[in-house]
């Protein structure tokens, strides 16, 4: 079995660039959090909320992407298996934000 760290199917590569743009809005969303210390709570989580949930759909994308060339595809990258990995991740954001929703604090 040969493990290659490029991906050689379309769905692996598309998983790819999803999981880098996934990153590219987190280090978005935390230069924001770092730096809007003098604006408004309200605009302020408006505009978090507004970064943060593209990248979730991102990352939520590059996992099914990257779990579907696996599966189908007998994608055996690497870096096709980081992003699934990292992909993860955002689906854990949308159960969290589920459990949230219908168990308020």
């Amino acid at each position: 079995m040969r493990v290659h760290f490029k991906p050689k199917t379309k769905l692996g590569k598309w998983s790819i660039w999803l999981i880098v743009a996934f990153a590219v809005c987190l280090g978005v969303f935390r230069a924001n959090i770092v730096s809007a210390t003098g604006v408004s709570t309200w605009h302020r989580y408006l505009l978090l909320a507004l970064i943060f949930s593209p990248a979730q759909q991102l990352g939520i994308a590059a996992f099914i992407t990257g779990l579907i060339s696996i599966l189908r595809g007998k994608e055996r990258s690497v870096a096709v298996r980081l992003a699934v990995f990292f992909g993860s991740f955002g689906i854990l954001g949308l159960i969290f934000w589920i459990l949230l929703v219908t168990f308020p604090h």
